[in-house]
């Protein structure tokens, strides 16, 4: 059974950075795609960031492109989001989940696809 867990929230200034990891941590090493969401109040849960199992293939929200990059480490079972030039508008709980699927299609920009979800850490930018 997939764990995830997110770290590597916290608070930031407009321009910062931040580094979220996302660690499966019962190490199923299983096959899985990853994606990152955020969620703010009042809100659906908003796509950020995909990628596959190999890590070869990405895709981002328009929001984000140029700005977040998503990886994932060696072993596959971290996957990171670097976020560089924050805006206050990416405040939110952001949350990562997988899926058991070598490779994503359009239906991976929706959290329905996702079978496993961390819990979420906190993001706040302030201006």
């Amino acid at each position: 059974q997939v764990q995830l867990m997110e770290s590597g929230g916290g608070s930031v200034q407009a321009g910062g950075s931040l580094r979220l990891s996302c660690t499966d941590s019962a190490r199923t090493y299983g096959k899985y795609t990853m994606g990152w969401f955020r969620r703010t109040p009042g809100k659906e849960r908003e796509f950020v960031a995909v990628i596959n199992w190999s890590g070869h293939s990405t895709y981002y929200a328009d929001s984000v492109k140029g700005r977040f990059t998503i990886s994932r480490d060696g072993t596959k079972s971290t996957v990171y989001l670097q976020m560089n030039n924050l805006e206050p508008e990416d405040t939110a709980v952001y949350y990562c989940a997988a899926d058991e699927s070598w490779n994503y299609d359009t239906e991976y920009l929706l959290p329905r696809r996702y079978k496993y979800w961390g819990q979420g850490t906190q993001v706040t930018v302030s201006s």
